[in-house]
Order: structure tokens, then sequence, then C-alpha cells
């Protein structure tokens, strides 16, 4: 890590429309208009399925408000990823959650020649990819129908902005942020997210974030204001870039101390920590485990108490369990 800070972006549209600042979202402005990438791989929204993704080549300020905002469904923006980079001799900009980002930098490592076609590699924190049932579980507690969605957005225009389906009979029907994501959406996580040791984008140049305040109770407050983002400079390039674009005038940048991270994002000043615990159980029942290689997680799990780790480990343990037992009766209900 280079540096943290808050920030917004200086365009109000920009920060209206993205999740939090704008910040990710003025970056890539940034870089297409300095003529720094010809295009950005990012997630936007299917055309042909409003609760899903699909992978968008931005070239112009139009295209990256069109992907602006959180988008909480499968993605997989290397499906083609050697289809979009190669070849064309271009550069290209990337964002994608913290795993995406992961599976590039190894890729770019492996394959020299394609190493400097993708100079600027940027993140976001994930809590963790919800299917799409979470997105239809939203859509029914609106009273949306599927059918008559014409497009979707899981949050922004406004900070922490609403879950907003627009219907083909010109009425929307909306969500707040608390209930769609905290009530709905995180309940469909993947396993795999709950075994991820890298929420925070640790192989990124830049990651964004919601810079959340806290409320009364020291917990962020999503009460809505106007946007703020989290800003962590993870490379030297990733500094350049940002220092530079607030050189231009695109994003206004505040001061931050670290130790403001923890408060405004809990769950992720947690959850590297918790990741050793829950591979024990999978370990108990016999789960093949993921290896993670220079990541530190022993180190941070010392940090945490006794308490914590018992909690997380009986919890996977539970839903490993119940998921095995759930398959043996199917299988021999068959």
């Amino acid at each position: 890590m280079v540096e943290v800070r808050a920030g917004y972006s200086t365009d109000p549209e920009v920060r209206q429309v993205g999740s939090s600042g704008g910040v990710l979202s003025a970056l890539l402005l940034y870089l297409l208009e300095r003529g720094e990438v010809e295009d950005v791989l990012q997630n936007a929204p299917d055309p042909d399925n409003p609760i899903g993704n699909v992978t968008q080549k931005s070239r112009s300020r139009a295209d990256v408000l069109h992907a602006a905002g959180s988008r909480y469904a499968p993605s997989a923006p290397l499906a083609r990823i050697l289809d979009d980079i190669g070849g064309d001799g271009a550069r290209h900009g990337f964002v994608g959650k913290p795993c995406d980002v992961a599976g590039l930098r190894n890729l770019l490592g492996r394959n020299p020649a394609l190493k400097d076609r993708v100079p600027y590699v940027l993140s976001f924190m994930c809590a963790g990819m919800p299917s799409e049932s979470g997105s239809r579980e939203v859509l029914r507690r609106m009273e949306a129908p599927e059918s008559e969605v014409e497009s979707f957005r899981y949050r922004g225009n406004g900070w922490p902005g609403f879950a907003t389906a627009a219907l083909a009979d010109g009425t929307t029907r909306q969500m707040d942020y608390q209930s769609s994501w905290g009530g709905v959406l995180s309940k469909h996580l993947q396993f795999r997210c709950k075994i991820c040791p890298d929420g925070t984008g640790e192989f990124a140049d830049v990651t964004c974030a919601d810079a959340w305040y806290p409320g009364e109770d020291g917990y962020p407050s999503f009460q809505e204001q106007e946007g703020r983002s989290l800003i962590i400079t993870r490379t030297e390039r990733g500094e350049a870039l940002v220092a530079a674009a607030a050189e231009a005038g695109y994003i206004v940048l505040e001061p931050l101390p670290v130790a403001d991270i923890a408060r405004m994002q809990p769950h992720q000043a947690r959850r590297k920590g918790q990741v050793p615990a829950r591979l024990l159980a999978m370990l108990l029942t016999g789960r093949r485990l993921p290896v993670y290689r220079d990541l530190g997680l022993g180190a941070v799990a010392r940090t945490q108490p006794l308490r914590q780790h018992a909690r997380n480990f009986a919890g996977t343990m539970y839903r490993l369990l119940r998921t095995a037992f759930r398959r043996s009766r199917r299988a021999s209900d068959v």
C-alpha cells in the first residue's frame, strides 16, 4: 500500500451516478481522455438480462457512465481476456473484482508479451458475489415481475443509492441499500467468496470503496448523502495516476488516517483474518483447500480474538455439514 485517502469526482454527474464518490469512474475518464489507454474493460448491465452483467470495452464518457455503479451479480471479465487484449497492440485499462485482478496479474506475469497491454489495473472492495437468485429475490420483494423489468440498478444515483427496477409500464420500484444488500443479496454469496482472503484488491494499482461515515453506534451509516470514495493506491503507478487525476481536476483528495479504514469498512478489516478458521473447517470435513501464497494470513489471524475464530470455524462447519447432509438426502431419494 502506497497511500490512503478519501475523495470524490469533481464532475457532479459522475459523483451522482457512481456507487460512492465516483472516483473509480473519474480515473477511467482521465485515462481515456488523456490517451493513456484506448479502452477500459469493465462490467456493465447485460442488455438482454437487466439483472446480469457483460464485459464492456468502454471508450467514451457515455460508456463509463453506462457501466458506473455496483453490479451485485455474477460477472466474468476474464472469460475472453486473450481476445480482448491480444492482437491489436492497443493499451487497455481494466476494472474488476479483486479475484479478477489477481487472475489478470497471474496471466500477465506468465505472458511477457502481454504485460504492457494492460498498464492500469483497478479494483473495488468486494464483500462477495451474489447469485442471480439474490437479485430475483430483491425483485420479488419489490413486487417487480422480472419479465416486466427493462433496466435494473443495484446502487448509485446517490450514496449509497437505491436498488431500482424500471418496468415496461414506465413505473419504478426501489429498495434501500441496507435492505437490498444487507437483507437479501449478502445472503446469496457463493461459498468460495466466504473463503476469499482478498476483498480489498491487494493486486490492483488502485482500489476504491465506500468511505462510509460512522453512525452513532460506531458502525457505517447508510443514510443518503453526497458520495465519498475510499482510495487506496497500491503501486507507484497507481499513486501517479491518482495524483495526476487530482492535478488535472478530475478528483478531489482528502487526507485519511489508515486507522479509519476499519471504521469505514469493518467487514473488510476482519475478513482476511477469518479465512484460516474457515479453511480448518474445510480440512476437517474432507474438502479440497485452495492454496494461498504470500498473503500473510497467519499474521493477520493472530491479531483477531479467539472467539472470532471459534465463531467462524463453527459457522463454516455447520454450513459444510448441512450441505453434505442435503446432498446425501437428494442422492438417497433418487
